[in-house]
C-alpha cells in the first residue's frame, strides 16, 4: 500500500505537457513533454514535432500525404485563440496535464479543415461488455436527444433551453442541435468525452437524480457512457459533432466514420478519428445567444424515408413532461421547461401523440395518486449487485379513469384517434397498456405493462366483483420513477431483473416474508397506508368514477319493462339491482330492433376471440332507473347456433317481470359504437345458416369393405347385395357421422377427417329381423349396442360395433335384417340399413287363376291385376325380397305385342306380387276374329319359361269408318243407287269392331231401300253392307250427307253435292208478240255445268223414270196439267197460246219432279196496226219485233208507192244494222274464246295448286313423323312481330299483308328478307347456339341485294337527321308503327363472296370446305360440320343469285359464319382448339370466338332460326318431293303469266264489244223516228 501511494505522489510531481499539432497536410501529431521547463525554443519544438511525424509516417500503412516545408521562413504555430508563435514556446501559457491543440503553418498553399487522428476515442475495456445488443431508430435518436436534454438542463436561468431536430431527406441528414454548455478541447469539457465510450460527462451525476419531487425532472440519463457514438453510428454511416463553449472562440468538430472505427486494430483497441477547428456560423450564433451549443449531424442515413408528423408525435410522447408540465408551476399553470423543435415545429403546439390524445379522453374527476419509496433490506445488501446499483428508489403512481361515454369506451376512442392520426398501435381494448412508465420524466416506450396487482379486483363472485372487473379495465396508471430505477441498455423499459422493478410489478400482491427483499412504503395524500387499505381505497375510487362519469347508450324507443333484483346478473353482464328491458334502442340516429340479424366481429369484446358471431337481436338492457348515471347497456342476442326455444325469455306474471337469458349472449353496447357490430342482410344470414348446416352433423354413414380394409377393421355389412342363407356376418361394423357438406358420390373423401364429425356423443345400433319387408308383421329384436367414438389409425370419430364375434350365425334365416343406427341425444338423421337374406332357388306361379276361365279384356283397357308368388323347390311360398324385372308380351296368332309401363306392387307381407296396369294395345285382332283368343306371357327376370295366361282380347268401341269403295262424288245424281257400298267399322287401333255392335245410320238426301230403319248391326266382318240399298233422292245441286253415330257420338260423316243441271230454252222467243197469237215448237234442254245436253234425262216407263215438263202462268190461264216428255235431254212444246190482250206476261217452265230445274219466260204482247205481210214471216232484222203468220194481218194492203218506199227504207236499215251486228258478234265470239281459255287455265292452275298442297302436306307429314319439330317459321315471325318498334317487325307485318312481289312494288326496293327467316336448321340446340353466336342485331338484320336498295330505306333532312316521314319509316307509320333505334342492313353486292369450290351434286349447294385436322392428322372427335353448311335454304332461296352469280350461302351466310366449326360438346371443342382458326361452337352452349375471345355464361336467345327435319333433309324421298314442288312452282308461274295475258285480251275485246254495242243502240234510237213515219205513212 505504501509503495503504491509513493508512486502516485511521484507521478503527481512530474510536469507533463500534452500537445496535438494539426499539420497543413491534414495529419495530426501528438507530442508529450515531461518537465520541459518554462520555455522551449520554437526550432526545438518544431524538431520534436517533425520526429513524431516521421515516426507516424513509417508506422502508418495509409496513403502518403503531401510533404511539409519544415525549413520555410513562414513557418509558425497558431493556438486556439489565434495567437501566432514564431520564436519561443512559453509553456507558462499552457496548463500541464492537459491536451492543447496547435496548428502548424508552413507557408505553403496546403490548407485543410479536417485532420486525421485528431481525437483519441479508445474506450475503457470494461465498458465494452455493457454495449446494447441492438438498437432501433427511435432509441438511437432518443439517446442523442438525451445527451442534449442533459446539456441544456444545466443552463442558467437566463440561458436559452433549446433542442432542435432537423430531418432532411434530400440531404440525407439528421441534425440534433442544443444550446447546452458545449465542449472544447479542455479536459473538463473535452469533445473527446462525447465520442469516447465510457467518458460521459453526466454518468457521475446519476445519484443526484434519486429522490426529489415528482415527476423527477432531473435528466441525468447517462448510464453506460456510449450513447453518443453508438447512436450516431446506428443512424448513419458518418457523424460530425460540432461544439463550442462560452469560453472558446472556436468551434471544435469531431468526425466519426463507421468503417474507420471498425477497421481499427482490435489488438491495440485504438480508435482515432478526424477533427477540426472552425469559426461558428451565423445560424449557430443566432440560435445560441449565450455563445455555447452542440450540434450532432448524422450523414448517409440508414432510414431514408421518415414520416415527420409521426416522429414529432413520438418525440412529444417520450419527452412530454419536459415539453409541457403542470407539476412544476406553483400556480398550477402549464410550463414549457424545454423548447423542443422538430423541423422547425414546436412540439408543444402539435396535437398528436398518444399522451395528448389519452389526456384528452380521460375524465375530469380526481386522480388516484400514490407515492412509493423503495429500499433494500440491510440484510440483503451483500447479496445484491455492487456499488453501481442504488440502494433506494422512488416512484409516483397516478391512476386515471377513462369512462364509457355514450356507450363507447374512451380507450376505444383513443385507439381510433391514434389510428386515424397515423400513430396507430397494435392494441385493442383488452390488450391496451394499463401501465405507462417514465424514468426521470422520459418515457420508456416498451414499458407497456398490464394492470398492476392492486388494480385488479380480487373478488371472484357477486355483482360487485363483476362491476369492478369492468370498471377496472377503464383505468390507466402513469408511473413516474427517479434514477433509483435502472433502465434496460436501450432505455426502452425498466431493467427486468432489478429488485425495484420486481417490487413495482408486484405492488398489491401478497408476498411471503422470504420474498420481501425490498421494503415498499406506500403513502396517499401524505399518509402511509397498508396494502389492504390500498386495495379498499382504490376500489372505492373506481366505483366513484363509475357512478359519476360512465355514460351508457341513449334511449329506447318503446316502453321499457322494469326488472327488479334480476337473477343471474353475471350472465346478464349487469351489476345494478334495477334494469330496464327494451325491444327497440336508438343510438346515434340508428335504430336497433328485436329480431334484427347482426354480425359481431371477432375480438369485439371479451369472450369473442375465435370468430365472428352471427346472432338475432332479442332485447336491450339498461341499468338503473330512467335518468340514473353510470348505468351500462347490454345487447341480448341469440347466436346463430342456438335454437329459438333456447333463447332468452322475458316473462310477466302477476305484474312482476323476470328475465332468463338461457343460452343467449349478453354483449356490451360498445360493440355497436366501435363498428364491430353491424346489421346484415338476409342473404348473408342465409349464407351463414347454410355454412352452419354444412358443418353440422347431418347423416350417419357406414364404411364399405374397401375402407374397412384400409383401416384394418373386420369388414362391412353387405347392404348393396342380397346374400344367401348362411352368409357369415362381418366381425365389426364401422359407422361415422357425416357433416352436411359431405358428398356421398365422391368416395375419395370418405376417409378424410374433414368429412368425419368428431364428437363425444355415443351411438346406438339396434338389429331386428322380419320375415318379409318393412311393415309386414312384427319384427324380432336381435341385438342392441351403444358405443362411444374412438380413434383408429389417426382417424377420429369412428363408431366400431362388434357383430360377428357375438352372432356368428346371424344370417341363418331368410328375411330382412334391419340395422338402425342413431346418435344418442342428437337430431342427426338416423341411418337404417337392411340386409336381405334370400332362400334357395325359387319358381314363380300364378295365384289368381280367374276360376280357370280366360281373362277377358277390351283392347285399349287394362287387364285386371294378376297375382303371382314365389315358391321354393318344396312348394313353400317364400318372401319376395324386391319386385323383379317383369316383361309382359301379348301373343296373338302369328304376332306378338309388347306391353309397356307395367306396374308391380308387393303385398304388405312380401309374399305376393301384384302385376297391374296391363294396358292391352294391338291392331292385329282381325287375325284372331271371331274367337279373339290370345296368350299373355309374363317373363320374370331372366327366366326362359314365362308364366302363360289365356285371355280373350275384344276390339274396342267404334272410332272411325272407312267406306269401300270410296264414294263416287262425280256420279251422284237424283235417282242414283249405289250398287256396291260397304262401311268398314274400326276401333282406335285399326281393328274391325266386334259383331253385333249397334250403330245408327243417318242420311240426308239419300233413301235406304230396305226400309229396316236407321239402327244397324255390324256383321261378322265388322262391316255394314249397304250395296244396292242407298238411293239419291235429293235434287240437282243439293248437299247430301251420310253419317254413322255410336253412343250418341258421330264417328263418321261425309257430305257431297249432287251434280248440277240447268233448264234452258233452245228456241228463240221474239221480244214482241201479237195478242192472240201462238208460240210453236219451243224446245227446252237440260244441260250440265259444261253446257252440254244431259241425255240421261229421258222419260221411260219401263225404268219408272218420269222426266216431264210443265208450263204454267200466274198471268193468264194455261192448262198446267199437261206434261211434255223429255227425250234424251230435250223437250219440245208444240204450241203455247199467247193472251189476247196486250201486256207483259210470264211463263214458268219446270221439271215435274225436280222443281230446281225451272226458268221464267217473259212475253211482251201488243196490237200492231195497218201492217200486212205475205204468207211468209217477215221478221225485223233488229230482232225487236217478230210477226207470226195470221190472216188478220194480211188484208187491206193499200198504196203501192208507199210500199216501195217503205221497202227501200227497210233494206237500207237492215244493211246498216247487219254490219253492226256482225261486229258485235265477232267481238262476242272473241270474248267467249278468252273466257273459255281462262276457264281452262284456272282449272289447270287449281289442279297444280292442289297437287302442290298435297306435296307440301307430304313433306310436313314426313317432318311430323320423323322429327321433333320445335320452332316454325310462323312462330319466329310472331316473335319478331312482338317487338313493336323494330324494323324487323315492320318487315314481318308488311310481308303478312302483301305478297312479296307487291312489297317490292310498294317500296321499289330489292329486299331479300331477314337473316333469321332466310334459312332453317335441323335441331333446336343448333338453332339456339347459332342465334346466340350472331346476336339478335345480326339475326334481325335486313338483307338487300345491293347498296342502292339499302340506301333507299332511309332519307335524311338537311341537318342530317332521319326523316321519319319518308321511305321505310313512312311505311311503318302507315301500319301504325314507328322504328326506334338503329337496325342493320346487309348489302349482298358489297360482301366479299366465298371463292372456293361448291358441291354442285348437293341440292343445297354446300361449300366444299375441308374438315379440320389435328396435329396427329385426324379429324377432331365430335366435329359435326361447318355452320355455314348447316343452314338449309328453301327452294326459292336456292335459286337466288346476285349479279355476280353467287347464292345466299356464298355471300350472306359465309359473311356471318365464315368457317365457324360446330362440335357436339364443349369437351370436344376444347380438345380441338389447335385446329380451330375462325371460332367454334358446341351444341351444349360453348362458344369460342376468333382472336382468343371466349363467351362464358348462359344465353337464351328469343330470335332463333326455324327448325326443320334432321336426317330427312337430304333423303331421296325429300329430294323427289322438292323437285316436284319446284316443277309445280315453275308451271304455276307460267300459268299465272298466261292467265294475266288472257285477262288482258278479254278486257280489250270486251272494251270493243261495249263500244260497238253502244253504237248499235244509238243507231236504233236514231232510226226510231223514221220507223214511226213509216208506220204513219202506211197506216
Amino acid at each position: 500500500m505504501e509503495s503504491r501511494g509513493s508512486k502516485r505522489q511521484l507521478v503527481a510531481m512530474e510536469m507533463i505537457y500534452r500537445f496535438r499539432i494539426l499539420l497543413p497536410n491534414g495529419m495530426t501529431v501528438g507530442l508529450r513533454l515531461t518537465d520541459p521547463g518554462s520555455e522551449i525554443l520554437f526550432e526545438d519544438f518544431i524538431k520534436l514535432v517533425k520526429e513524431e511525424y516521421l515516426l507516424s509516417q513509417r508506422q502508418s500503412e495509409s496513403k502518403r500525404k503531401s510533404p511539409l516545408n519544415w525549413n520555410g521562413a513562414n513557418l509558425y504555430l497558431e493556438d486556439a485563440n489565434d495567437n501566432k508563435i514564431r520564436h519561443m514556446m512559453n509553456l507558462a501559457n499552457y496548463k500541464p496535464h492537459k491536451c492543447h491543440i496547435l496548428r502548424l503553418h508552413d507557408g505553403s498553399a496546403l490548407t485543410t479543415d479536417t485532420y486525421e487522428n485528431m481525437w483519441d476515442l479508445t474506450p475503457d475495456t470494461d465498458l465494452l461488455r455493457e454495449l446494447p445488443e441492438e438498437y432501433t431508430f427511435e432509441t438511437a435518436l432518443a439517446d442523442l436527444i438525451d445527451n442534449s436534454l442533459q446539456a441544456v438542463w444545466s443552463n442558467g436561468k437566463n440561458d436559452r433551453r433549446l433542442i432542435r431536430v432537423d430531418f432532411t431527406t434530400k440531404e440525407d441528414r439528421i441534425s440534433i442541435f442544443d444550446t447546452g454548455p458545449g465542449m472544447d478541447n479542455s479536459d473538463e469539457k473535452s469533445i473527446v468525452k462525447w465520442g469516447k465510450i465510457g467518458a460521459s460527462l453526466h454518468r457521475s451525476s446519476k445519484t443526484q437524480a434519486i429522490g426529489g419531487r415528482p415527476p423527477y425532472l432531473m435528466p441525468y440519463f447517462g448510464m453506460f457512457g456510449y450513447g453518443g457514438p453508438m447512436a450516431s453510428m446506428h443512424l448513419g454511416r458518418r457523424a460530425i459533432v460540432s461544439s463550442k463553449t462560452k469560453e472558446s472562440r472556436k468551434v471544435y468538430t469531431l468526425h466519426l466514420e463507421r468503417e474507420a472505427l471498425l477497421s481499427s486494430t482490435h489488438s491495440e483497441l485504438t480508435w482515432r478519428t478526424k477533427g477540426s477547428m472552425r469559426n461558428p456560423t451565423d445560424d449557430e450564433n443566432r440560435e445560441s445567444r449565450q455563445g455555447s451549443f452542440t450540434k450532432v449531424e448524422i450523414l448517409e442515413l440508414r432510414v431514408k424515408n421518415m414520416d415527420i408528423f409521426q416522429l414529432q408525435c413520438r418525440l412529444k410522447d417520450i419527452y412530454f413532461p419536459y415539453i409541457q408540465c403542470d407539476d412544476l408551476s406553483n400556480k398550477g399553470k402549464t410550463t414549457t421547461p424545454i423548447t423542443f423543435q422538430v423541423n422547425g415545429v414546436d412540439l408543444a403546439e402539435i396535437e398528436g401523440g398518444e399522451v395528448s390524445i389519452t389526456n384528452f379522453h380521460s375524465c375530469n374527476g380526481p386522480e388516484f395518486v400514490l407515492q412509493l419509496h423503495f429500499s433494500i433490506n440491510q440484510d440483503d445488501i451483500g447479496l445484491k449487485p455492487g456499488l453501481r446499483s442504488p440502494r433506494e428508489a422512488n416512484a409516483c403512481l397516478k391512476c386515471v379513469y377513462f369512462p364509457i361515454v355514450e356507450g363507447k369506451e374512451s380507450i376505444e376512442k383513443i385507439l381510433e384517434k391514434l389510428e386515424a392520426g397515423g400513430c396507430g398501435i397494435a392494441e385493442n381494448f383488452e390488450t391496451f397498456s394499463r401501465v405507462s412508465i417514465r424514468r426521470l420524466g422520459r418515457l420508456l416506450p416498451d414499458a407497456r405493462w398490464a394492470s398492476l396487482p392492486f388494480m385488479e379486483s380480487r373478488q371472484k363472485k357477486g355483482d360487485k366483483a363483476y362491476l369492478l372487473k369492468r370498471c377496472c379495465s377503464r383505468v390507466k396508471c402513469y408511473v413516474e420513477t427517479d434514477a433509483g430505477f435502472n433502465p434496460t441498455p436501450s432505455k426502452t423499459d425498466l431493467a427486468h431483473h432489478n429488485p425495484f422493478t420486481i417490487a413495482l410489478k408486484n405492488l398489491g400482491r401478497k408476498m411471503f416474508e422470504k420474498e420481501k427483499v425490498i421494503n415498499v412504503e406506500i403513502s396517499r395524500n401524505g399518509k402511509l397506508i397498508t396494502p389492504l387499505q390500498l386495495e379498499k381505497e382504490y376500489q372505492a375510487w373506481v366505483l366513484q368514477m363509475h357512478d359519476h362519469y360512465d355514460e351508457e347508450v341513449g334511449y329506447g324507443e318503446d316502453d321499457p319493462i322494469l326488472i327488479v333484483s334480476p337473477t343471474n346478473k353475471k350472465h346478464l353482464g349487469i351489476s345494478s339491482d334495477v334494469v330496464r328491458v327494451y325491444q327497440i334502442l336508438k343510438r346515434k340516429g340508428a335504430s336497433w330492433k328485436r329480431g334484427q340479424k347482426i354480425k359481431v366481429l371477432k375480438g369485439a369484446c371479451p369472450g369473442l376471440y375465435k370468430s365472428n358471431v352471427y346472432a338475432t337481436l332479442e332485447y336491450f338492457l339498461i341499468e338503473g332507473f330512467e335518468g340514473d348515471a353510470g348505468g351500462e347497456a347490454r345487447i341480448i342476442c341469440r347466436p346463430l347456433d342456438v335454437e329459438d326455444e333456447d333463447g332468452c325469455v322475458l316473462e310477466l306474471k302477476n305484474g312482476i317481470a323476470s328475465f332468463d337469458i338461457r343460452r343467449s349472449l349478453s354483449l356490451p353496447f360498445s360493440v355497436v359504437d366501435s363498428g364491430k357490430c353491424m346489421a346484415i342482410e338476409r342473404i348473408e344470414w342465409n349464407n351463414q345458416l347454410e355454412k352452419r348446416r354444412l358443418r353440422a352433423p347431418s347423416t350417419i354413414d357406414l364404411l364399405d369393405a374397401e375402407h374397412c380394409r384400409e383401416l384394418e377393421v373386420g369388414g362391412a355389412l353387405p347392404f348393396d347385395a342380397t346374400v344367401d342363407v348362411g352368409q357369415v356376418p362381418p366381425l365389426e361394423v364401422v359407422a361415422v357421422v357425416r357433416p352436411a357438406s359431405y358428398d356421398a358420390s365422391s368416395t375419395s373423401n370418405s376417409l378424410d377427417q374433414k368429412y368425419i364429425f368428431k364428437d363425444t356423443t355415443e351411438m346406438s345400433m339396434v338389429v331386428t329381423f322380419r320375415r318379409a319387408a318393412k311393415g309386414c308383421g312384427s319384427a324380432d329384436h336381435i341385438y342392441s349396442k351403444r358405443v362411444a367414438p374412438s380413434c383408429h389409425k389417426g382417424l377420429n370419430g369412428l363408431y366400431i360395433f362388434p357383430l360377428g364375434q357375438k352372432f356368428p350365425k346371424l344370417f341363418r334365416r331368410p328375411g330382412v335384417y334391419r340395422f338402425l343406427f342413431s346418435l344418442v341425444g342428437s337430431s342427426c338423421k338416423e341411418c337404417e340399413k337392411n340386409v336381405v337374406v334370400r332362400a334357395d332357388a325359387a319358381k314363380w306361379k300364378l295365384l289368381s287363376n280367374n276360376g280357370h276361365r280366360p281373362y277377358v279384356v277390351r283392347v285399349g283397357s287394362t287387364l285386371q291385376p294378376i297375382t303371382i308368388a314365389c315358391f321354393d323347390k318344396y312348394g313353400n311360398q317364400i318372401p319376395i325380397v324386391s319386385p323383379p324385372e317383369i316383361r309382359v308380351i301379348l301373343k296373338l296368332r302369328g304376332s306378338h305385342a309388347q306391353i309397356d309401363k307395367v306396374k308391380t306392387r308387393l303385398s304388405s307381407d312380401k309374399l305376393m306380387l301384384e302385376v297391374m296396369d296391363l294396358l292391352i294395345e294391338s291392331s292385329e285382332l282381325d287375325k284372331v276374329r271371331p274367337s279373339y283368343e290370345a296368350i299373355l306371357l309374363i317373363f320374370l327376370q331372366d327366366e326362359q319359361d314365362p308364366l302363360s295366361i289365356p285371355c280373350k282380347v275384344t276390339p274396342g268401341s267404334l272410332d272411325h269408318v272407312r267406306p269401300r269403295p270410296p264414294f263416287p262424288e262425280n256420279q251422284l245424281f237424283p235417282g242414283f243407287v249405289f250398287k256396291e257400298l260397304i262401311l268398314e267399322m274400326f276401333d282406335v287401333y285399326g281393328n274391325h269392331v266386334a259383331k253385333d255392335v249397334e250403330v245408327k245410320l243417318n242420311t240426308d238426301g239419300f233413301y235406304i231401300l230396305d226400309q229396316i230403319g236407321s239402327s244397324r248391326k255390324v256383321d261378322d266382318n265388322g262391316c255394314i253392307d249397304l250395296s244396292g240399298l242407298v238411293k239419291v233422292t235429293a235434287g240437282f245441286g243439293k248437299t247430301v250427307s251420310i253419317s254413322i253415330s255410336s253412343s250418341n257420338k258421330i264417328v263418321f260423316k261425309l257430305e257431297f253435292q249432287t251434280g248440277k243441271r240447268e233448264l234452258r230454252i233452245a228456241s228463240k222467243v221474239p221480244d214482241y208478240l201479237a195478242p192472240g197469237s201462238r208460240l210453236e215448237n219451243l224446245v227446252f234442254e237440260v244441260v250440265n255445268s259444261e253446257g252440254d245436253v244431259d241425255e240421261t234425262i229421258h222419260d221411260e216407263d219401263k225404268y219408272s223414270q218420269s222426266h216431264m215438263l210443265t208450263i204454267k202462268s200466274d198471268s193468264f190461264k194455261l192448262d198446267d196439267c199437261v206434261g211434255y216428255a223429255f227425250r234424251h235431254g230435250r223437250c219440245t212444246v208444240p204450241v203455247v197460246p199467247v193472251p189476247a190482250v196486250e201486256g207483259n206476261f210470264c211463263l214458268t217452265v219446270a221439271h215435274s219432279c225436280y222443281p230446281e230445274l225451272h226458268l221464267s219466260i217473259k212475253l211482251s204482247v201488243f196490237q200492231t196496226r195497218n201492217m200486212e205481210y205475205d204468207d211468209v214471216q217477215s221478221p225485223c232484222s233488229h230482232g225487236k219485233l217478230l210477226l207470226l203468220e195470221d190472216s188478220s194481218m194480211q188484208k187491206n194492203v193499200g198504196n203501192t208507192s208507199s210500199l216501195d218506199n217503205a221497202g227501200n227504207l227497210m233494206r237500207s236499215i237492215v244493211k246498216l244494222e247487219k254490219g253492226l251486228e256482225e261486229e258485235i258478234f265477232k267481238y262476242g265470239q272473241r270474248i267467249g274464246r278468252c273466257e273459255n281459255q281462262l276457264k281452262e287455265l284456272n282449272e289447270f292452275k287449281a289442279d297444280h295448286e292442289q297437287r302442290l298442297a298435297e306435296l307440301q302436306a307430304s313433306a310436313e307429314l314426313q317432318l311430323f313423323n320423323n322429327v321433333n319439330y320445335l320452332s316454325t317459321k310462323e312462330e319466329i315471325i310472331e316473335q319478331i312481330k312482338s317487338g313493336r318498334n323494330s324494323a324487323a317487325a315492320t318487315i314481318c307485318h308488311i310481308s303478312g299483308n302483301f305478297s312479296f312481289l307487291e312489297t317490292q312494288k310498294l317500296f321499289t326496293l330489292d329486299i331479300i328478307g331477314l337473316v333469321a327467316l332466310l334459312g332453317t336448321v335441323h335441331s333446336d340446340k343448333l338453332s339456339r347456339i347459332l342465334a346466340e353466336y350472331l346476336g339478335e342485331d345480326q339475326m334481325l338484320a335486313i338483307v338487300c341485294s345491293s347498296y342502292e336498295a339499302a340506301s333507299t330505306l332511309e332519307k335524311y333532312k338537311e341537318n342530317g337527321e332521319v326523316d321519319c316521314n319518308l321511305a321505310f319509316h313512312s311505311v311503318a307509320a302507315a301500319l301504325g308503327k314507328h322504328i326506334s333505334g338503329r337496325f342493320l342492313v346487309i348489302c349482298l353486292e358489297d360482301i366479299r363472296a366465298y371463292t372456293g369450290e361448291v358441291d354442285e351434286s348437293d341440292p343445297q349447294r354446300r361449300l366444299a370446305l375441308p374438315d379440320p385436322i389435328l396435329c396427329s392428322g385426324n379429324t377432331p372427335s365430335g366435329f359435326i360440320g361447318y355452320a355455314v353448311n348447316m343452314i338449309n335454304l328453301d327452294v326459292h332461296r336456292l335459286r337466288f343469285k346476285t349479279r355476280s352469280g353467287n347464292g345466299l350461302r356464298e355471300t350472306l351466310f359465309y359473311r356471318l359464319f365464315g368457317e365457324l366449326q360446330v362440335y357436339g360438346t364443349r369437351q370436344h371443342m376444347i380438345e380441338a382448339r389447335a385446329s380451330i382458326k375462325h371460332g367454334a361452337v358446341s351444341l351444349d352452349g360453348g362458344i369460342l370466338r376468333e382472336n382468343g375471345i371466349i363467351s362464358l355464361g348462359y344465353g337464351n336467345p328469343e330470335i332463333c332460326f326455324p327448325v326443320e327435319m334432321r336426317d330427312e333433309v337430304g333423303s331421296p324421298r325429300s329430294i323427289e318431293i322438292k323437285k316436284q314442288m319446284e316443277e309445280k312452282e315453275r308451271n304455276l308461274q307460267i300459268i299465272e303469266s298466261q292467265i294475266e295475258k288472257s285477262n288482258r285480251n278479254r278486257e280489250k275485246a270486251l272494251k270493243k264489244f261495249r263500244k260497238k254495242y253502244e253504237q248499235y243502240n244509238k243507231f236504233i234510237d236514231h232510226m226510231e223516228p223514221a220507223l214511226q213515219v213509216y208506220r204513219c205513212d202506211n197506216s
